[in-house]
């Protein structure tokens, strides 16, 4: 498979996780939390496992300097604090009764310039490996499935119909695959590998500043080794991945 075909086939793929919103509507607000917070702890364990078992390394092996490689790292890291800084994700993820008409779209904005900057990452590594542009396109959308869930719900309380939601979500998760074709035509005039750890830093953001704390934040004990197992367990599949792939134990 070309590096072309794998950024389309995995930005359309990515588009469609969206569509995964609609099964809110089909579960309570009880069973929909017992499956967003588990998969929020998976996303963070295999967010991070990516960026440390698969992109950091392979930053390094491709002969980019521990300094370079360690100002890409923040770079990617610091445009998503910017991101969600200046468009309130955070408040409107945890508190998402505040959530009012006019903040749903800053949601979609916010989700589409995240899709875009992920797309962009993603597709910098499928173009330097495709066994590696796996490995973070999983990491990826493991990340995706928790946030698209969340996301529809606040657009459903927000007044949007089903269908619209739907609609705008997935217009939202192209922009994905924008990010990816944006790498793809660049790469002629940049450094691909430089993206590499760009999305290693756009990873251990969301997974450290993002995910944990939200996982964290439960007093139950048995909850919170629920919790810790799906975590655990996102970061052993990016493991298995590591091994399976050829990079060594």
């Amino acid at each position: 498979m070309s590096a072309l075909l794998a950024i389309v086939v995995g930005g359309l793929a990515m588009s469609a996780i969206a569509l995964v919103g609609s099964v809110t509507l089909l579960l309570s607000k009880e069973t929909l939390d017992r499956i967003i917070s588990p998969l929020i702890a998976f996303a963070a364990g295999s967010l991070l496992a990516g960026a440390f078992f698969h992109m950091l390394p392979a930053a390094a092996e491709s002969g980019l300097s521990p300094v370079t490689s360690g100002l890409a790292v923040m770079i990617g890291f610091s445009l998503f604090l910017a991101l969600e800084q200046f468009l309130h994700w955070h408040h409107c993820h945890r508190a998402a009764s505040d959530c009012k008409e006019p903040l749903t779209y800053l949601i979609l904005l916010g989700d589409g310039l995240h899709n875009f900057l992920g797309g962009l990452g993603v597709g910098g590594v499928m173009l330097l490996d495709l066994q590696l542009g796996l490995a973070a396109w999983l990491a990826a959308a493991a990340h995706e499935i928790p946030q698209e869930l969340g996301d529809f719900g606040i657009l459903i309380h927000g007044g949007w119909k089903r269908g619209r939601a739907l609609l705008f979500n997935l217009l939202s998760g192209l922009t994905f695959l924008a990010g990816g074709l944006v790498a793809y035509a660049a790469s002629g005039t940049i450094d691909v590998t430089l993206l590499v750890p760009f999305a290693a830093g756009n990873f251990i953001y969301i997974g450290a500043s993002d995910l944990v704390p939200e996982m964290n934040r439960h007093r139950n004990a048995a909850l919170n080794l629920v919790h810790f197992a799906s975590f655990v367990s996102g970061v052993l599949l990016l493991w298995v991945l590591r091994v399976v792939l050829g990079g060594g134990g």
